[in-house]
């Protein structure tokens, strides 16, 4: 089967609410065109393995979840898919069942010179619970390829490789204060006024910047949200704002320093970790896979976006890139789509890859 009839294949599996089905396709279709040893855990991931016992692995790695599809992008239950200027245009397309058949047909058709892993993880876009529950049973290979986006980044059309990613924490932060009658406002204690307090102390919060192989990755915090107050003329007990950050990996900025204010509390909602590949010459190995399957230079760059990469790389040890076929502003859009031609660049990739690292 050709990579472009595996990835209509993939997108035209509904894997928003229930990843079972899509998850079953990947696992028939790797018995059928592999000899790997095959694995499916409690959580729904699915993990084949070639060549085992080579002392070193390598991961190619993706997920078969999928955000919410807009309207138009499913009819009676069933995804919607369209062709159209070499593109594939269907929910999941570019997020990331492009890659994941981009790595399938790679992981089945190369000589691998190591251990050579697939992963297709469940729970990406719910903050990597797949990945993250693989890493507990063990999952730690090597190196690892993960498959988001990547193509479009130095030029247009060019499959890049990035070499790291920012992270992101969300966090709630919540004033309480004591209600009173707003014509005796010393009666009570304002928490619009100690929420203000605590603002102005995360506008003020050092953000961290890195340095990752060459590139500077600076951080940000911003305040997102915020509500407060129940009438016009009471003082209000409660006021809350949320705060988004974007992380790089080292240091944070220093949002618990809100509690410094009276009757101030921070939650954190979401942490998801950023990457940065700690090895010169297996980015270098990746990027020269890239080079050759493709007519554009491809160069060594930096995602904004956090991905599963950052899970393999801060809690696994795993030495990771990120290289894919989507673009940037594709995924989770009314019209995402793919690229045929990228994603069948991608499978070369990721042989390349297979064969020459190890």
């Amino acid at each position: 089967m050709s990579v472009r009839e595996l990835t209509r294949q993939l997108v035209a599996t509904p894997s928003h609410d229930d990843e079972t089905t899509a998850g079953d396709r990947i696992e028939s279709w790797l018995a059928e065109h592999t000899d790997a040893a095959l694995a499916r855990d409690g959580a729904g991931n699915v993990v084949a393995r070639r060549n085992t016992g080579a002392d070193t692995s390598l991961a190619l790695v993706g997920h078969h979840d999928v955000v919410e599809p807009d309207d138009s992008q499913r009819e009676d239950g069933e995804y919607v898919l369209q062709e159209r200027d070499g593109r594939l245009y269907g929910r999941g397309a570019a997020d990331m069942k492009g890659s994941l058949a981009a790595a399938m047909v790679a992981f089945a058709d190369a000589d691998p010179a190591c251990e050579l892993v697939f992963a297709s993880f469940v729970g990406e876009e719910s903050g990597g619970v797949g990945c993250r529950a693989a890493i507990e049973d063990g999952f730690a290979p090597d190196y690892a390829v993960v498959g988001e986006g990547s193509t479009g980044y130095s030029a247009e059309g060019v499959t890049d490789v990035a070499v790291a990613h920012k992270g992101r924490r969300g966090a709630t932060v919540v004033a309480a204060g004591t209600a009173a009658h707003a014509s005796e406002p010393e009666a009570g204690e304002n928490a619009i006024y100690r929420a203000t307090e605590a603002v102005s102390l995360v506008r003020s919060a050092a953000v961290p910047g890195a340095t990752v192989l060459g590139h500077d990755l600076e951080g940000s915090v911003v305040v997102t949200e915020i509500e407060g107050g129940s009438a016009w003329n009471v003082v209000p007990e409660r006021c809350a704002f949320t705060v988004d950050e974007r992380t790089v990996p080292g240091e944070r900025a220093d949002l618990g320093a809100v509690e410094s204010v009276p009757g101030v509390s921070l939650e954190v909602d979401q942490d998801l970790p950023p990457m940065a590949c700690d090895d010169g010459e297996f980015a270098d190995a990746v990027l020269s896979a890239a080079d050759a399957a493709q007519a554009g230079t491809p160069e060594s760059v930096v995602k904004p976006h956090a991905t599963d990469a950052g899970w393999l790389a801060g809690r696994a040890g795993t030495t990771t890139v990120v290289c894919g076929a989507a673009e940037p502003g594709e995924a989770h859009t009314a019209d995402e789509s793919v690229s045929f031609e990228v994603v069948e660049r991608c499978a070369e990739i990721y042989r390349r890859v297979a064969e020459t690292w190890g």
